[in-house]
């Protein structure tokens, strides 16, 4: 799906000003008087819109899975080059998903998206940690569920994890959203985590 679609979809929710919490007919007709104000609205549009964004998100995650068991490979940006390491891993899946060429660092890619609450976490948002003394030194794609996939350390493949884990729950370094054409959300301060001596990868 061309990623322009999910784009304004998102950008236009925002720009309506509707809140994750506010009821859901509130959010409807808040979207459709935005819609029909910009001459975009047709009765069915709003469940095109969401029919878009959910079919990204969704196309997004299956294909991340169909990685699962690809070993990690420093500097590996796909199949082809042995494996992935994290952000590789990332910066192919949204390439090959939406058309969206990502930066290459897992602190770049923070640095270019915007910053969203844990709680309000979608699939095919981007999860850090910080694992390796420094924050935003790890980045997976959330699935759902508490869940994340990444490409996690030499040795290991790509797999599906448990943000819950306590060792993700003391790296968590926060989510944030792809949103393409947006200016770069600042990144925050780098966050205290436990680790043990030598700063190793993910476990």
């Amino acid at each position: 799906m061309p990623l322009l679609r999910l784009v304004p979809a998102v950008v236009l929710l925002a720009a309506c000003g509707v809140a994750m919490a506010a009821p859901a007919q509130q959010q409807d007709d808040d979207l459709q008087r935005f819609l029909a104000e910009k001459g975009l609205a047709a009765r069915e549009s709003l469940g095109l819109v969401r029919d878009r964004i959910t079919e990204t998100t969704s196309e997004l995650v299956v294909t991340a899975m169909g990685f699962l068991g690809v070993p990690y490979r420093r500097g590996g940006n796909s199949v082809e080059t042995g494996g992935f390491d994290c952000s590789g891993f990332v910066k192919a899946i949204y390439e090959q998903t939406v058309g969206l060429v990502l930066p290459r660092r897992a602190e770049q890619q923070a640095a270019a998206t915007q910053a969203v609450p844990k709680q309000d976490l979608q699939p095919g948002d981007l999860v850090f940690f910080n694992t390796m003394r420094r924050a935003f030194s790890h980045v997976g794609i959330y699935v759902g569920d508490g869940k994340f996939i990444h490409s996690p350390k030499p040795g290991a493949e790509v797999r599906v994890e448990n943000m819950n884990a306590g060792y993700w729950q003391r790296r968590f370094d926060g989510a944030r959203r792809v949103l393409p054409g947006q200016a770069a959300a600042p990144v925050a301060a780098p966050v205290a985590a436990s680790m043990e001596p030598g700063g190793p990868q993910p476990r």
